[in-house]
């Protein structure tokens, strides 16, 4: 795991300026086992833009940090923009790759074919990590407390249908708590985000008599107080008693987070209990020839110890691109993000969980195939 100081100095990663300071982190970073960065020899250089998925942002800023400690002469940035921004950036052709917590829509698959140098863009995962969902509640929050909560309970208080800490619902379930009669206040996502579309679609699929919202990047009702991303989010539930709101893991701080009831067992958000339920869900189905790789997750698990508020997050890149340069890169970029140290790297600084198996290499299958020519 790399030192308390070259943490600090990955997570404050947002622009060129900062590169020279990350060279010392990268020398103890293990090697990745795919051959994608091997020092100053690999030809990688130029300057590369990605832009996406704010979930992803602590894992892309440590890659970017590691992978530029190898390939001096490639310098990367990454606009956390959020995954709907990112996404239709990329179908400008401004930027070499989006991350996004959403899946392509067919649409834009479509609209890629005039951005991409042949074919249409495919989306792959390299990012598995829990949504807690996370309260500020004056005496009963903190970081390791969690109040025990069904996905019924969770989605009536998500729709404005539980107002009250003290609601005998949430009291039922946590019968040695002494909860307030204090006000819920909800906070969610004001921009298009891929989080707000996994956790509506854990609300759907684990809850479909308490949520009658379809699944999507949009917050699909008037309740609460919304904000922008995810610092956004945790930043408005931190400046009240009572609110309660969802973010990826990582950037729970020191909030109470919620224990979702799996079964007859209550499982706390955590790495890996994510990657249990990602690595148990099945492929959607593709064309033949698709690189698409694309997890349909069980929300609805209720398998021991999965946590199914998870956030599987993608990144979308062109089969060929109309500059051979950038198709190089992002082959040998993915091929890193996807490799084990790359996966250790990012789950050494968000928490996140390190993919492997078989739903790496069919990622890796399709990464590699990128031409660079």
């Amino acid at each position: 795991m790399h030192s308390t100081t070259c943490k600090r100095l990955i997570a404050v990663v947002s622009s060129f300026a900062m590169m020279a300071a990350f060279s010392a982190c990268g020398d103890n970073t293990p090697a990745d086992t795919t051959g994608a960065t091997k020092g100053k020899n690999s030809g990688i250089s130029g300057e590369f833009h990605g832009a996406g998925a704010s979930s992803q942002q602590g894992a892309v800023e440590a890659w970017i940090a590691t992978y530029q400690g190898k390939n001096r002469n490639a310098k990367i940035a990454y606009n956390p923009s959020g995954s709907g921004a990112g996404v239709s950036t990329f179908l400008t052709g401004a930027i070499a790759w989006a991350g996004t917590d959403a899946p392509l829509s067919e649409e834009q698959v479509e609209l890629s074919k005039s951005v991409c140098k042949s074919g249409s863009a495919f989306d792959v995962p390299v990012y598995v990590s829990p949504i807690a969902v996370v309260f500020n509640l004056k005496g009963i929050s903190g970081q390791g407390k969690h109040l025990n909560m069904d996905a019924g309970v969770i989605a009536r208080i998500f729709d404005g249908k539980i107002t009250q800490w003290n609601d005998e619902a949430i009291k039922a379930e946590n019968p040695k708590v002494s909860l307030p009669a204090t006000p819920i206040t909800v906070v969610h996502r004001s921009d298009k985000s891929g989080t707000t579309n996994n956790f509506t679609s854990y609300l759907k699929a684990a809850a479909p008599n308490d949520w009658g919202h379809d699944p999507q990047e949009n917050w699909p009702n008037e309740v609460g107080q919304a904000a922008k991303g995810t610092d956004g989010v945790v930043s408005s539930i931190g400046q009240a008693d009572g609110t309660i709101g969802y973010a990826d893991l990582a950037k729970a701080g020191n909030f109470g987070t919620v224990s979702v009831k799996v079964g007859s067992d209550y499982v706390a958000p955590a790495a890996d209990a994510a990657a249990k339920t990602v690595n148990a869900s099945p492929l959607r189905a593709m064309p033949k020839g698709s690189k698409r790789v694309v997890v349909n997750v069980d929300y609805a698990t209720d398998s021991a110890g999965d946590y199914p508020v998870v956030s599987s997050s993608y990144v979308v890149a062109c089969p060929a691109y109309k500059d051979a340069k950038t198709g190089l890169f992002v082959r040998d970029w993915l091929g890193y993000v996807l490799s084990d140290s790359g996966q250790k790297v990012a789950a050494d600084n968000t928490g996140s969980a390190a993919l492997g198996g078989a739903l790496t290499q069919r990622a890796l299958k399709s990464v590699n195939t990128i031409q660079a020519k």
